[in-house]
């Protein structure tokens, strides 16, 4: 017969209730706001070179707008968290490849001049071929601007982010997607809104499927994905998601009503996924179990290993 434990079983605490981990002092909205815009702009310009390549010009004008002014955007909201403009002009002082924070600020500066150059080409018309080369510039840049931020959050201590660091990548380069072809499948005519049609498709297939996997392979890290105003906003953006995806490829081409408002619920799905993101990882830097259990957990399991590898 099994004994009856004496005491009971202990349950992961800290030091007079404080959290293990310092939670992270970025604000919000600012960063949240900072993650949804980079990846939009970010995206934006890959879609504008590809109707730049396929003489889509209305589609080309709406994304490089999109790409510039997200870049510049996202930029004000980076500056107003970090409260002074000179911090992010030190970050710019030394390229540490090994520092996603480093390498990010390395791709935000000339992404941001680059978009800005190119959409003030579109919106004007001065200087096409230079503009149109600021837009190569900028469409190259695009991918690392758009997941960058996720790198950069799995490369903290915070348990949710780091942990799906696997995901996280994916996660955003789908959202960024799925938001640069909701904003130009509300703003172009149809007819020219063939590719941002098939990237809101393409981007919402990898959002969903990365996010599935963060909410299932974490284990008990997973919660904050799925518990409280986290899980609600990851919950209503996967509806969303899925609906907006659905709707802009089966009927979009059809009705520019369907575009518009599959697109918006698109843009709002990648919204609320960076804010769901967002504060999952604060959810889980205050609380201690997060911390302890999955430390535990690889103990066991290299003593397993160790104690299998001994038995052989």
């Amino acid at each position: 017969m099994r004994e009856a434990p004496m005491v009971p079983q202990a349950t992961p605490d800290s030091y007079y209730g404080r959290p293990i981990l310092k939670q992270p002092t970025w604000k919000t909205p600012d960063v949240p706001l900072y993650l949804f815009l980079g990846g939009l702009a970010g995206a934006s310009s890959v879609l504008a070179e590809g109707a730049a390549l396929t003489g889509r010009p209305e589609l080309e004008r709406v994304a490089r707008v999109a790409a510039g002014a997200g870049a510049g955007l996202g930029t004000v909201a980076l500056i107003h968290d970090l409260h002074r403009p000179e911090r992010f002009l030190n970050m710019l002082r030394v390229f540490k490849p090994t520092s996603p924070l480093s390498v990010g600020s390395w791709v935000l500066a000339p992404f941001g001049t680059l978009s800005g150059a190119s959409a003030a080409s579109a919106v004007t018309g001065w200087l096409p071929r230079a503009g149109r080369v600021a837009g190569a510039g900028a469409a190259a840049l695009g991918p690392a601007l758009a997941t960058y931020t996720g790198a950069l959050l799995a490369n903290t201590a915070v348990p949710a982010w780091h942990e799906a660091h696997r995901e996280l990548p994916y996660v955003f380069a789908g959202s960024g997607a799925t938001a640069a072809g909701g904003l130009a499948c509300m703003l172009v005519p149809p007819a020219q809104a063939g590719p941002a049609r098939r990237m809101l498709a393409a981007g919402a297939l990898m959002e969903l499927a990365a996010a599935e996997r963060v909410t299932h392979r974490l284990g008990l890290v997973s919660e904050p994905y799925q518990q409280g105003r986290p899980g609600r906003l990851m919950r209503t953006a996967r509806v969303l998601t899925a609906l907006g995806g659905s709707a802009a490829l089966v009927a979009g081409r059809r009705s520019r009503t369907v575009s518009v408002v599959a697109g918006a619920a698109c843009v709002a799905a990648s919204v609320m996924t960076r804010f769901g993101v967002f504060e999952a990882g604060l959810a889980s830097a205050r609380d201690p179990r997060y911390v302890v259990e999955p430390q535990r957990a690889r103990l066991r399991a290299r003593h397993e290993e160790a104690a299998a590898t001994m038995a052989r």
